[in-house]
């Protein structure tokens, strides 16, 4: 098998991301504290990332737009349609986990 272009590369990078927001837009029972819990990362992240990797292109996306991208609408009607409280048990399970501590 001979390597992959850099184009190739990337439009294959870009069909897996655009399958991994499809899965969580569809996924909507799985909470971003679930899986901040246990993979380290949840939609909001997501949309940080690519609003960071647009802003190192250039390109004007502001926060609001890179959530619209991730959850399939804008963020507040998701968390009002899908967000439920954490319970105990899952923010004690974040204060161990949480990776964006300093």
């Amino acid at each position: 098998m001979s390597e992959l272009t850099q184009q190739q590369k990337t439009e294959l990078e870009a069909a897996a991301f655009r399958r991994l927001v499809q899965h969580l837009r569809n996924r909507t029972d799985v909470q971003n504290i679930d899986l901040m819990n246990l993979a380290g990362f949840c939609r909001n992240c997501l949309s940080n990332w690519y609003r960071e990797a647009a802003e190192e292109a250039g390109l004007p996306v502001s926060k609001d737009l890179s959530r619209e991208i991730v959850y399939g609408m804008p963020y507040e009607q998701w968390k009002q349609q899908y967000q439920s409280d954490a319970t105990e048990a899952q923010k004690a399970a974040f204060e161990t986990a949480n990776p964006h501590k300093s």
